[in-house]
């Protein structure tokens, strides 16, 4: 939000104000579950001041959209691109435009949110990883900063697109070493012929029917495990699940998420492999884990993981009708655990 009032004037009006805030930010408000963000106008600035690429205004009044930074053009030509027209619209390499940006940081993570929310691809990722890595470093990104990224990148349309960049260009080796891990293991080609367990991550995300946040940060982090694992008789990834819910805590606790979601998340990992044999098990034995409010995302997560294997999905629609199954024989079971219940 953009206001003419200055950090101490927000401070009276309310509480619980933070500032300096984040760097993108003048002052930051976490209220209502939500996270607010400030910039602090000036009185001698333009109306219109200089803005960075991707910040946009919106007008209270009139509810139009300013564009300092005359990127629609750039991003009508993405939108033309993909509805099969010719190729003809400006702003064809739009990410020559972040050559001006004096934060090298900055313009990767504004390219790689570019490439989530508005292609579906192929774009040259290479061609603009090699553009960002020839910038000046800028300063690195403070862990609010890397969250907000985070976030932005998952719910959007295509998180493997700007995930892709962001580890071509090293911002995701530096910042995230827990996911950039993912690449440096492999997986039998029988099993996954999608490749190691990076390219299977991000294929997971072609899959999703929804973009619910719970489930998108699950289907990241779901194997994360796997780079810690041993291999014990033919489990190739002894423990990758539990080793996987220790390592998503320590990502999203240094990434500043409140505790009740992580353990949402570590919900998803550490359960992931269960779907796969409900079918085969006693339910009254896993109760506990079947009647929380995540089992039917944890069900969802699971179709993701096969579908991105190129597998059939009778193991998913057989774990599905398993859980209809006791639902029906114990509504009053179901959901009435807390999202955030181990």
């Amino acid at each position: 939000m953009e206001t003419d009032a200055d950090p101490v004037a927000l401070a009276k009006a309310f509480e619980g104000l933070r500032f300096p805030g984040p760097r993108i930010a003048d002052a930051a408000l976490d209220a209502e579950g939500r996270h607010w963000y400030f910039r602090c106008r000036d009185k001698n600035e333009p109306y219109c001041p200089s803005y960075r690429l991707l910040r946009f205004t919106q007008d209270e009044k009139t509810q139009r959209f300013m564009d300092p930074a005359g990127v629609y053009p750039a991003l009508r030509h993405l939108r033309s691109r993909l509805r099969g027209k010719p190729n003809t619209a400006p702003g064809e390499n739009w990410w020559e435009g972040l050559a001006g940006t004096a934060d090298s940081y900055q313009a990767a993570m504004d390219a790689g949110l570019i490439l989530a929310r508005y292609t579906k691809g192929p774009p040259p990722i290479p061609e603009i990883a090699e553009s960002l890595r020839e910038l000046p470093r800028g300063i690195p990104p403070g862990p609010e900063e890397q969250r907000m990224l985070l976030l932005c990148l998952l719910v959007s349309e295509r998180p493997d697109l700007g995930f892709e960049l962001l580890k071509l260009c090293g911002f995701i080796g530096e910042f995230w070493q827990e996911i950039a891990v993912l690449g440096d293991v492999d997986h039998s080609k029988e099993c996954h012929p999608e490749g190691n367990v990076w390219n299977h991550t991000m294929e997971t995300f072609r899959h999703r029917k929804t973009r619910d946040l719970r489930l998108s940060l699950g289907l990241l982090l779901h194997d994360s495990g796997k780079p810690l694992a041993r291999s014990s008789g033919n489990r190739r990834f002894d423990g990758h699940a539990e080793l996987g819910a220790a390592q998503a805590r320590r990502f999203l606790k240094r990434l500043g998420f409140d505790e009740p979601f992580i353990e949402d998340v570590g919900f998803l990992v550490r359960n992931h492999m269960l779907p796969a044999a409900l079918p085969r098990l006693a339910i009254t034995r896993i109760r506990e884990v079947v009647e929380s409010p995540l089992f039917p995302t944890l069900l969802e997560l699971y179709r993701c993981d096969e579908a991105s294997s190129f597998k059939s999905l009778e193991g998913y629609y057989a774990s599905s009708g398993a859980y209809r199954a006791y639902i029906r024989r114990n509504p009053a079971g179901a959901g009435k655990i807390p999202f955030h219940k181990k």
